[in-house]
């Protein structure tokens, strides 16, 4: 021992020493310890040093801290070291870093409230923790539960689960959740729904029994054991609840911060609905009962919305409508009864006043009279032996009987409401066994102790001495059971504490003795305790300072009693007269309360605040008067006695703990306070169940386990084969005490601080290991490092001395090569200088001679200059004084003219106005101006004969004058030119002199411009430069934008490539969740058409059992079959039902009905459904569509922007033009029917084809007017002969009327088609018309865009040069996009015009074949010509149609489904026929049907088939190769419907000859549709199937076992794992799944199954196996290490080695396993610092958050070197992953089955080619 605690003391040893905040705190040793030490030299966490003294009596050490690797464990018992710190710490390690709430214990669980909502009880947890031992996974609620429930199935005994703990530590919500667990995994045995009952009975008890305290929200205030009843197949068939300690008290008084019963304020709160008007209720604020807590409201609750929860629980638990408000008005009334003030009328009396609103409320309330209800509230009768007498009672005594009564009124309300609850849950099914779940209170001790805490810490008294008996009872099974020595262990025992209490002269029976005492009071009852204890009893004590309190030593505190109120409690006394007054009540729900007074043996039942069991097995004296007290039970008496029947009824089953704890006593989240953890954990028996284990052997390995784990410590010649063997030979060199451990059969048990011991050597081992691999490490290191520096050192010397003798040669070449250059460069300067003097003196010369010619020559210039500039000027002086002189003569004419004219005008106004007096004066003379007018005409024609004689005088007269005229100015012209030539000298000489002036003016002005246009030529090429410049800028922010403009043609079109991708992807999941909606309501149709046929076996059951040898066979009902099969089974079902109608008499018709309305209900829902389907396909086809659409658009975009960066803008304009015209002119490319290439003739093919069918069609118009001539003469002919011949010449003619019905046929056919090829060829030729005009239009409109661009640009030209050319990018960047968007919405129209053309291109040819068919024979005569075509169309299409079919009589049809699908034998027709043989013999029926048009037939053959196919499904739908063989015929068959249904769809995939086997008279398409839904439930059979067969291997060969040897280390597993109820059933590997998988895909090859069918089951399979490992890996911590990760991403590895050797990578198997791989990579990462955080964020995409963080709060360090991963780093996780918008559920589904599609897949198998086996006794067929 001594060396062991050297060895375990030393330095860096890390100890716990008390604290008076913490508790525990850690310390870590500076010094090693010796024997003789009187201290040790610890350092605190914070670096604090200090000396902790030894006592030196005991020299006890501190408590040594587990490994770090032991921190954490989900089992206390886990621990190497078992005591109070190292339970504290783990608890809070896992509570407060890991957020787990829930620990192990040994066989208690440790729940620990959260005060926050956890996701961790949902469905998929609780599928997750059905079927699976208690150890595998991590401590919950739901593993307690599933423990008790196998245990009930396993040993044939019932179990009780055990919660306790403090108020407010959440003992009602794990009891809630156990019950749901139950509720969840075992359904109900009938169709009452039994298990919603149950779990429907918490809302109400919660309502009337819970009320929020100081420490809780929903404190339950009362006791409560609920045995759940099973039958013998453990489904539950009901439930009984009997109740303890209810707080009446709390009914009338309620401390701060507290509230009463939440009915009360759930009442208030529904106030104004209508039916509550009555009540007369308000706000909780207005009543006393309500208001003394002043908190009326709980945060987060709504109290009204609670009430209809209540009333949907009453409802559902059968208490109707009128008991509903019964009892609501019963509680209203209690409220009012506590508001009526009692006045005092003297001292001694009191007095209600009268017309009391709230009385009265009361008395209305409850029916009974105001003035007796006030009579007895104010008095109280007394009786003699001879008279009575009422006595009037002070105000504070009926303060409290009026108190007292609202209790018992309250409490008679109670175990009413208990009472109807337990009638609900019972069922008439026998009980099998049961689970009890026990939430009852936790040990109390509060400032002020009073009768309720006494009797809940007696209660929790007895239940922890059950629990130590069971703990010990345990422990020496498990050391019997492994053959081990042990040894009694000392363990607390509180029986004597027991006795202190119960036993005869205990606290209870003094107190019941004090209660018969007619004076009896508290001080005389604490007397007789003193008296009878203080000396007899250790554990009874009296404080110091009182006389009215006693303490008792419980198992967990001691605790002071206040003796005020004991005896009083314990009566529980009530005023008979107001029980009288209530009894009379005309209510009679009140009534009903009270109507078993006279039977109980108590008047309440239960105790004042506390309560008690209420149904007690006691019957009363009936002799008796029920008035005398002498012989009533006590409270105390009851409970006693109620409590016996609990320990034994808890006694009789298997017990299950569950301790909770309460953190903190303020509610917060996740905040540990370890003074008041530690409080409870004594209090509840934890530690002591630590303390027993710690007695004995408190680890246990087996020997598997322990070689593996210590393998390192062992030698090679240590490892024998016997695994046994070689752990002893190690133990005994190991550990030198052979009392530290001991060898069962299969474990190996040690005490306590030997893993710890053995953990240690390990790292020691390892770390040593470690040493000496480094030290290897770093020797090869630096020796390789020296090696390289010496290497490098000498080829640092080899290069350095080259060096040094290059650079000496080099000096040398330098110094010759400078002396050979200054040689030469000095000649080349001399001749340099000489040549330059030369070319001076050449320059020179030039020069000069330059100049002398340069002046000699402009000399000569300027004289010929100047005589030509005098030649000019004086034409232009002499042109000037012409035109001056000419134009004064003009003007001069002018004004004389002007002159004239006004005086003629002014004369003619003169005139004029003369004439108008003469008029006036003179009206009568009009005759006279007649006659003068005539004799004015008269000259005037004189006149006309003078003037033309004048004319013909003045022309003769005009030619002379010109003549004279012309003379005339010849003779002037003659003296002028002698007047010129005599001025002409002097003139000349004038004109020089001034042109010598106007030269050198001239010469002056040109040098001016010479100087102007050299200063303007500097100016334009520094301008030119400058443009240059800015060019060169404007191109490079051209390339900058051109280059913006790509970067944002690509990023938009990557965003509108992600948007049309995420629109898809939405699209996609809509319509996969729809159909898996829909597949779901086929799995829940099946599910009903089951139960259907179940009830229908029991009927035709009940049936042969009346009358013997009558036996109905019936089939499974399809509701989506014909409705014949529907009316004839049920047809059936009628006539059974009536023949045996006395038997079936006393069934469930009820829920028959119920069924059938369920199925209509499904079948209309699945037909909506389907329709809705069918809706969103459509809807993803045009939304696909137009994605493609807005893609073309979008990349039709970016050519352009690319096109504007290698071309110009005009040459771009001139393109487009030109491709514009183009198109104009290649009108006949554009109409190509799919020819290709442009250019292409196909155009010109279907013109001259066109051509062709024109000139046929009029060779038809033709032949028409032949026929009808021909048809009328026939028709005379035939008319004339009916007429005029007897009857039997008809007879005769009946060929030739064939004929003539032949040839009209024929003529309306050939009518037909000429008025289509009419039709087709004019709505052509307007599509072309209109195509032509609307290139027209698109010609037109770029023109006007061209002059639209000509105008902006230039306006562009006016704006300065950056906004120019920003404007015109612009611009042309928008015009080019409408343009190509306008060409390519062009281009799609010519593409949708090319296809139609081609389509009808086909029919044009295909019809004009056929009617050019008949006219290759000759042309004999027009009959010949239309029968020759109608001859070869119709009798070889017959002979076509009986090929391939299969005959078969209608009375065998039950034989062809007996023997070809309910007796036929899947693996022989597998291995040894063609696949499918079943489904291609099947429909070559159904054709037959079909070609004889028999609707029967058809129906009935398809009915049967469904019908048949479910029934096998049924009977052998476990078996995976029956289910595998009928899902693949399924297929094949709806295959078939389709591929000869006659649609285009399917035909094309067709030959020519499977496209004649066509059915010809009937559409199947519902029917498709019916075996469509058949075949999504085989499939979701088959994947259940195969889930079954996979699911016990998933876990064990993913997770548990270790493929890759040596990886992982075995870690303690404590006791966890010995209540498991399974034994193992051999393990499962790897290998097992893969040839599984290997099995299932070779089947469904064999059977024939589509590819793509198998592709998807592989997909579901692999999402099972991903899906179940996941869930096991986030709820088991010991599987979260990176060893694990690397087993698992090897596994994973070896499933996709398996896809990828079936060629089945591409089935979305391996994605459905991204999240396995990324948990399996978050597991091996590092997770450390913020860039591990963003990689981890980045990497696990497929993770959700909440797995993230669980996965990391899992985390567990298999060795010491392992870091765990910090608190902090799991919150940066948490930061970077709050924006993800994902679901919180935890698990993955498991249960989720991806839509199944059934894609087309054509056979090429001919039907007429197929050939039945006689092995299938199908010879009643007959092929056809």
């Amino acid at each position: 021992m001594n060396r062991e605690l050297e060895f375990m003391f030393v330095q860096s040893a890390r100890v716990w020493i008390p604290d008076a905040e913490e508790v525990w705190k850690s310390a870590e040793l500076t010094k090693d310890y010796k024997n003789d030490d009187a201290s040790l030299h610890l350092m605190l966490e914070d670096g604090t040093t200090i000396d902790h003294k030894l006592d030196p009596k005991t020299k006890n050490l501190p408590y040594l801290r587990n490994p770090d690797i032991l921190v954490g464990e989900n089992d206390l018992t886990a621990l190497s070291y078992l005591h109070e710190p190292a339970v504290l710490h783990n608890l809070k390690v896992r509570f407060i870093d890991s957020k787990l709430i829930y620990t192990y214990c040994g066989i208690v669980l440790v729940a620990i409230n959260p005060y926050e909502t956890l996701p961790i009880y949902g469905t998929d947890i609780i599928n997750a923790y059905s079927g699976q031992n208690m150890g595998d996974m991590d401590p919950h609620i739901f593993a307690v539960a599933e423990e008790a429930y196998k245990q009930m199935a396993r040993d044939e005994r019932n179990q009780s689960i055990i919660v306790s703990g403090e108020s407010g530590a959440g003992k009602t919500v794990s009891a809630k959740y156990a019950m749901r667990y139950f509720a969840t995994v075992s359904g109900s045995a009938s169709e009452a729904n039994v298990e919603e009952k149950v779990l429907a009975s918490n809302p109400i008890m919660e309502a009337i029994g819970n009320a929020k305290t100081t420490r809780n929200d929903n404190s339950s205030r009362f006791g409560k054991y609920i045995e759940i009843g099973f039958d013998n197949r453990y489904r539950i068939i009901g439930a009984n609840m009997r109740t303890y300690l209810l707080e009446k008290s709390r009914v009338v008084f309620q401390a701060d911060e507290e509230r009463n019963y939440h009915i009360f304020y759930q009442l208030c709160a529904s106030a104004n609905q209508p039916e509550f008007k009555n009540l007369r209720l308000s706000t909780a604020n207005d009543f006393l009962y309500t208001r003394q807590g002043r908190s009326p409201v709980i945060e987060g609750v709504d109290d009204a919305k609670e009430l209809r929860t209540t009333r949907h629980a009453f409802t559902l638990l059968g208490i109707n409508e009128s008991y509903q408000i019964g009892l609501f008005q019963v509680l209203a009334a209690i409220l009012h009864l506590g508001n009526v003030e009692i006045k005092d009328r003297d001292s001694d009396s009191s007095i209600i006043a009268p017309n009391n609103r709230h009385l009265t409320a009361f008395c209305e309330l409850v029916g009974v009279t105001y003035q007796d209800m006030s009579q007895w509230l104010c008095h109280r009768k007394l009786k003699t032996a001879t008279e009575t007498y009422i006595k009037p009672l002070p105000r504070l005594q009926a303060t409290n009987a009026r108190d007292a009564l609202s209790k018992h009124i309250y409490a008679k309300l109670f175990n009413w409401i208990v009472e109807h609850v337990n009638k609900a849950l019972v069922t008439n099914v026998k009980q099998h066994s049961f689970i009890g779940v026990l939430d009852i209170y936790g040990f109390e001790t509060f400032e002020i102790n009073s009768f309720e805490q006494f009797c809940i810490n007696y209660a929790n008294e007895k239940l922890q001495q059950q629990f130590n008996m069971h703990v010990f009872k345990l422990e020496q099974e498990e050391y019997m059971k492994e053959q081990i020595p042990w040894t009694l262990i000392d363990f607390y025992d509180n029986q004597p504490c027991i006795n202190l209490i119960e036993a005869k002269m205990g606290i209870l029976d003094l107190l019941d003795e004090e209660c018969k005492m007619p004076k009896g009071s508290d001080d005389s009852w604490a007397q007789k305790l003193y008296n009878t204890h203080l000396k007899t009893c250790s554990l009874f004590e009296k404080p110091r300072m009182s006389n009215r309190a006693f303490i008792i030593q419980h198992f967990a505190d001691k605790v002071e009693y206040q003796c005020e109120g004991f005896l009083e409690k314990n009566k529980d006394t009530v005023n008979e007269e107001q029980i009288h007054v209530l009894k009379a009540s005309k209510f009679d729900l009140l009534v009903e309360l009270f109507q078993d007074e006279e039977k109980a043996t108590t008047p309440t039942g239960q105790v004042p605040g506390t309560g008690g069991r209420t149904r007690l097995s006691i019957k009363p004296d009936k002799g008796r008067d029920t008035s005398s007290k002498e012989h009533k039970k006590t409270v105390g008496c009851q409970f006693r006695n109620s409590l016996q029947m609990l320990m034994e009824t808890l006694n009789a089953t298997t017990p299950h703990y569950v301790r909770c704890i309460k953190p903190n006593d303020f509610k917060l989240a996740f905040s540990f306070d370890p003074k008041r953890a530690v409080q409870q954990l004594r209090a509840c028996g934890v530690l002591e169940t630590i303390r027993i284990s710690a007695a004995g052997f408190p680890s246990r390995w087996t020997y598997q386990e322990f070689f593996s784990r210590y393998r390192v410590l062992m030698k090679q010649k240590d490892v024998l084969p016997d695994k046994k063997l070689t752990c002893k030979n190690v133990l005994e060199k190991l550990v030198q005490d052979q009392d530290k451990y001991q060898f069962g059969k299969t474990k190996i048990f040690f005490r306590a601080g030997q893993v710890a011991y053995l953990e240690k050597l390990r790292a020691d081992k390892l770390r040593a290991a470690c040493i000496r691999i480094q030290k290897t490490i770093r020797c090869w290191l630096a020796r390789k490092k020296y090696l390289r520096q010496r290497s490098a050192a000498i080829t640092i010397q080899r290069f350095t001395r080259g060096h040094q003798a290059r650079c000496l040669a080099k000096f040398l070449r330098r110094t010759q090569a400078a002396t050979t250059i200054q040689k030469y460069q000095r000649m080349c300067a001399e001749r340099k200088r000489f040549r330059q003097k030369q070319a001076a003196a050449l320059a020179m010369q030039t020069i000069l001679r330059a100049y002398m010619a340069r002046q000699k020559y402009q000399a000569l210039l300027r004289e010929h200059k100047a005589v030509t500039i005098q030649k000019h000027v004086r034409g232009w002086l002499a042109r000037c004084w012409y035109k001056r002189c000419l134009e004064a003569i003009v003007y001069l004419q002018c004004c004389i003219r002007r002159m004239r004219a006004k005086r003629e005008l002014k004369k003619l106004k003169i005139e004029a106005r003369s004439v108008e007096h003469f008029k006036k004066l003179n009206k009568g003379m009009e005759n006279k101006i007649m006659q003068l007018q005539r004799k004015i005409d008269e000259q005037n024609k004189d006149n006309r004969v003078i003037s033309e004689r004048l004319v013909s005088l003045e022309s003769s007269y005009a030619t002379e004058s010109e003549r004279m005229r012309g003379e005339l100015g010849r003779l002037r012209g003659v003296e002028e030119d002698a007047k010129n030539k005599a001025n002409q000298v002097s003139s000349l000489l004038e004109e020089l002199e001034k042109l010598r002036k106007e030269l050198s003016v001239t010469q002056q002005e040109k040098k001016t411009i010479e100087d102007w246009a050299q200063k303007y030529r500097d100016e334009m090429e520094k301008m030119v430069s400058e443009l240059k410049d800015q060019n060169g800028l404007l191109k490079k922010e051209k390339d900058d934008l051109n280059r913006m403009i790509q970067e944002q043609s690509q990023q938009m079109t990557e965003k509108m490539t992600r948007a049309i991708a995420q629109e898809t992807q939405q699209l996609e999941t809509d319509l996969n969740e729809e159909r898996s909606r829909y597949q779901n309501l086929l799995t829940e149709h099946l599910r009903l058409e089951e139960k259907y046929d179940d009830l229908k076996e029991e009927l035709a059951h009940s049936t042969s059992v009346s009358k013997p040898g009558h036996r109905r066979t019936d089939s499974t009902h399809s509701s989506n079959e014909s409705e014949y099969t529907y009316n004839s089974e049920y047809a059936e079902l009628e006539d059974g039902s009536r023949v045996g109608e006395d038997v079936t008499r006393g069934m469930d018709t009820s829920l028959t009905l119920k069924l059938q309305k369920r199925v209509t209900e499904l079948e209309q829902e699945k037909q909506s459904l389907r329709n809705e389907l069918e809706n969103r396909e459509e809807q993803f086809q045009r939304a696909r569509a137009r994605d493609d659409a807005q893609f073309r658009k979008a990349r039709g975009a970016e050519l352009e922007y690319e096109s504007l960066k290698r071309q110009e803008l005009e040459s771009e304009n001139k393109k487009l033009r030109h491709d514009l015209a183009e198109m104009r002119q290649s009108l006949l490319g554009s109409a190509a029917a799919g020819a290709g290439a442009p250019g292409s003739p196909a155009y010109k093919v279907l013109l001259d084809q066109l051509n062709a069918s024109c000139e046929e069609l009029e060779v038809r118009k033709e032949e028409v007017l032949i026929l009808r001539s021909q048809l009328v003469s026939q028709k005379e002919a035939l008319h004339h002969k009916e007429t005029m011949t007897e009857p039997s010449v008809f007879a005769q003619d009946v060929n030739k009327l064939k004929d003539a019905d032949e040839l009209k046929q024929a003529y309306v056919g050939v009518k037909d088609t000429n008025r289509l090829l009419e039709q087709q060829l004019q709505a052509q030729r307007r599509t072309y018309d209109s195509e032509v005009e609307s290139l027209r239009g698109e010609l037109q409109n770029v023109k006007e865009e061209n002059n639209r661009q000509q105008q902006l640009l230039a306006q562009n030209l006016q704006l300065p040069p950056e906004a120019r050319i920003e404007a015109s990018l612009q611009h042309e960047i928008t015009r080019l996009t409408n343009e190509n968007l306008d060409l390519m919405e062009q281009l799609e129209k010519q593409d949708r015009t090319i296809r139609k053309l081609k389509k009808q291109l086909k029919v044009y040819s295909k019809r004009i074949g056929e009617m050019g068919a008949g006219q290759t024979e000759g042309q004999t005569s027009p009959g010949q010509m239309v029968e020759e075509p109608i001859h070869p169309v119709n009798i070889p299409r017959r002979e076509k149609d009986f090929q391939g079919m299969l005959e078969y009589k209608k009375e065998d049809e039950m034989k062809l489904v007996k023997n070809l699908i309910l007796e036929l034998k899947p693996r022989g027709v597998a291995v040894n026929l063609i696949p499918g043989l079943p489904a291609y013999i099947l429909f070559m029926c159904l054709r037959h049907a079909d070609y004889v048009n028999d609707d029967q037939k058809v129906r009935t053959l398809l009915t049967s088939t469904i019908n048949s196919i479910k029934k096998i499904l049924k009977k052998r739908g476990d078996d995976f190769e029956t289910v595998s063989f009928w899902l693949a015929n399924t297929c094949r068959f709806l295959h078939c419907l389709k591929q000869y249904s006659g649609d285009e769809a399917f035909m094309k995939h067709n030959t020519s000859r499977q496209n004649e086997h066509c059915l010809s008279n009937f559409d199947l398409a519902e029917y498709r549709q019916v075996i469509s839904d058949l075949a999504i439930q085989i499939y979701q059979q088959l994947v259940k199937c195969m889930e079954n067969i996979l699911q016990p291997m998933i876990v064990s060969g993913m997770l548990e076992h270790e493929t890759i040897q040596g990886v992982s280390g075995v870690k303690p597993t404590g006791l966890r794992k010995r209540t498991s109820s399974i034994a193992d059933e051999g393990t499962y590997t790897l290998d097992s799944i893969l040839r599984q998988l290997s099995a299932f895909h070779s089947t469904m090859c064999q059977h024939g199954t589509d590819p793509e069918l198998i592709k998807q089951v592989v997909k579901q399979l692999f999402y099972i196996i991903g899906a179940v490992t996941l869930n096991n890996l986030l709820l088991r911590k010991d599987m979260c290490s990176w060893s694990k990760g690397m087993q698992i991403r090897y596994n994973v590895s070896q499933l996709e080695e398996w896809l990828r050797d079936k060629g089945l990578m591409n089935c979305g198997a391996k994605e459905t396993l991204e999240p396995l791989i990324q948990a399996a990579q978050l597991l091996q990462v590092k997770k450390k610092t913020d860039e591990d955080a963003e990689a981890i964020c980045s990497m696990c995409h497929a993770l959700t958050t909440a797995q993230i963080v669980k996965v990391l709060n899992l985390y567990t360090p298999v060795n010491e070197f392992e870091e765990r991963v910090s608190v902090a780093f799991i919150r940066t996780i948490q930061t970077r992953l709050r924006d993800r918008c994902e679901s919180p559920q935890l698990l993955m589904d498991t249960k989720m089955i991806y839509p199944v599609t059934f894609p087309f897949n054509p056979s090429s198998l001919a039907l007429e080619t197929i050939q039945i086996p006689t092995s299938l006794n199908l010879s009643f067929l007959t092929r056809v």
